[in-house]
């Protein structure tokens, strides 16, 4: 386990990173025997930081839940970040492509608890229970650390890469629609370039809660009522560059459109 100090430290290096929209070395080269734990002692002082800045917390996101996202970062095990207000936008917003670093995008579900998720034995039908709505969520990632040769470990202390969310189409009740059978297409200036099913998301995209629910019940967390939770992509991240307008119809759900400048 490495010491307060050293996690200081790469919260420090992050930190640094992210205001100059730059990255760092692999953690795992530099500190070989950085363990996961490790790794979300980094991502929770980046969060009590932002806290003590005055940040709000507006949810959490799960990654690497599906086969694509797992081919695609060669990980085979989930992961969680923390998401602020200040990272959420609404549907047709124009973002600012030069904040971010690594800019791609992922095709996902939010679920938006009425009540709070304690764990451990959180079940898929307490997750249920426990949602007010779903609605379609793009995640823009944003990368502080190298991405060639990056592990979990990596990837958790970058608080699970995440740049930003954003939010629209309609919501819908968890008994309203099917949400294994929710499918999106996935648009890049009018031109398709993947598309998806929830039910690549563990099978269902609940289960991804019910995943982060149990998972912070490890560290002392738990979800809180009124939390917004990324579940989990069923696309490959999409490159953006500036000048791209992205566009998700995720069909009886609605759309979901943005533009990078």
């Amino acid at each position: 386990m490495l010491d307060e100090a050293t996690i200081a430290a790469i919260a420090d290096d992050l930190a640094q990173a992210e205001r100059t929209r730059s990255k760092i070395g692999l953690l795992t080269a530099k500190y070989p025997d950085m363990t996961v734990e490790d790794s979300y002692a980094v991502q929770n002082e980046w969060r009590r930081r932002g806290e003590a800045a005055g940040r709000r917390l507006y949810g959490h996101k799960i990654g690497l839940t599906s086969k694509p996202m797992q081919q695609a970062t060669g990980i085979t095990e989930p992961d969680y970040g923390a998401i602020f207000a200040d990272q959420v936008y609404d549907t047709g917003s124009v973002i600012d492509h030069s904040q971010y670093s690594g800019v791609r995008i992922e095709v996902e579900l939010a679920f938006v608890l009425r009540d709070e998720l304690r764990g451990p034995d959180v079940s898929l039908f307490d997750v249920l229970r426990a949602t007010e709505y779903v609605v379609p969520a793009l995640e823009v990632l944003s990368s502080r650390i190298e991405m060639e040769g990056r592990t979990i470990v990596d990837t958790i202390s970058d608080n699970a890469a995440l740049g930003a969310m954003v939010l629209g189409g309609r919501p819908v009740a968890v008994d309203a629609v099917d949400l294994r059978r929710v499918n999106a297409l996935l648009y890049r200036n009018e031109t398709i370039e993947d598309s998806g099913v929830a039910a690549a998301v563990l099978d269902h995209p609940a289960r991804g809660i019910v995943w982060l629910a149990n998972k912070l019940a490890e560290h002392g967390d738990v979800l809180q009522a009124g939390e917004t939770v990324l579940a989990g992509s069923f696309t490959r991240p999409m490159w953006v560059h500036p000048g791209d307008t992205v566009h998700a119809d995720y069909g009886e759900l609605g759309v979901i459109t943005c533009r990078f400048e």
